[in-house]
């Protein structure tokens, strides 16, 4: 099975050109997370006659996929790694084994307007548990977010820091919270700190010495999904070819998470081109 995470314009191109080349395909889907979705009215797009809104074209091609057999599964990837054979994702329900991985969730990374987050980044601040848990060996951390993904990273980080604490900024607390996590729902005002950041200020005055914060707001998106594996990153964005492949084997890359243009057209020609790629690429592997 190939899974591409995102069912956008890129997702669904790269799922129509696998489809039709006679692999299985699989496509994590989270209805409204599409910046698309919020568009009133689309009329730039080769072949529509009529303007229409930005949810009605992520209908159809929803249903274009899926009459072609795609398996339109409602979930959310919170983690891409290797596994015993081969690439795997994990999502909130369970893991999923893949042939190759394409990622087209977006371009957005979530943070909120605290200050001294931009500061501190790389300097006590993070946004990916497998890349930087290695650092935080036996020292206090903190998670920010409320949501599934922000449980995973705590979860990461759990066997590796002295103490990890979910901090979720006045939302409620998760369910589900995976024992030996301490949550906070108290609201952050700043991380303080000299050349490296040394603590969290919280708006009721009181402060929390932990200097590592893992940022996890939100759903994880594909440029956090790229961090985990290796992929090699331009700023917020994934680094890809000529044939939207990134470093690492096997993961793939469409969309406005590439950057430069965030336009259905660039999106879906890049998902055509990711979509044939990775046919070449798994019809390649099976012939070893």
């Amino acid at each position: 099975m190939i899974w591409v995470v995102g069912s956008g314009p890129a997702g669904i191109s790269a799922a129509v050109y696998l489809l039709r080349g006679g692999e299985s395909v699989g496509i994590l889907h989270q209805p409204g997370t599409s910046a698309l979705e919020k568009a009133e009215k689309i009329e730039n797009y080769y072949g529509l006659e009529e303007p229409v809104s930005g949810r009605e074209l992520l209908r159809r091609g929803w249903a274009q996929a899926q009459r072609l057999g795609a398996e339109l599964r409602e979930d959310q990837a919170v983690g891409l790694n290797f596994g015993e054979s081969g690439l795997e994702l994990t999502t909130t329900g369970g893991a999923l084994q893949a042939q190759a991985v394409i990622l087209t969730t977006g371009s957005p990374r979530l943070a909120p307007k605290l200050p001294g987050l931009q500061e501190f980044e790389g300097r006590g601040v993070s946004y990916c548990a497998v890349c930087d848990g290695f650092f935080c060996r036996g020292k206090d951390v903190a998670v920010l977010g409320s949501g599934e993904f922000a449980i995973h990273e705590a979860e990461t980080l759990l066997p590796i820091a002295r103490s990890v604490t979910l901090l979720s900024n006045g939302d409620p607390i998760p369910d589900g919270l995976p024992d030996g996590v301490t949550a906070d729902a108290r609201r952050l005002s700043e991380l303080y700190g000299s050349q490296l950041m040394e603590g969290i200020r919280l708006e009721d005055g009181q402060t929390l010495d932990i200097p590592r914060l893992f940022v996890a707001l939100g759903t994880a998106g594909s440029t956090d999904l790229a961090r985990q594996i290796g992929v090699i990153l331009d700023g917020n964005a994934i680094r890809v070819d000529e044939n939207m492949a990134t470093n690492v084997p096997g993961v793939f890359a469409a969309g406005d998470c590439t950057g430069g243009l965030k336009q259905v057209t660039k999106a879906a020609y890049q998902g055509a081109v990711a979509g044939l790629a990775a046919l070449k690429y798994v019809k390649a592997q099976k012939q070893t």
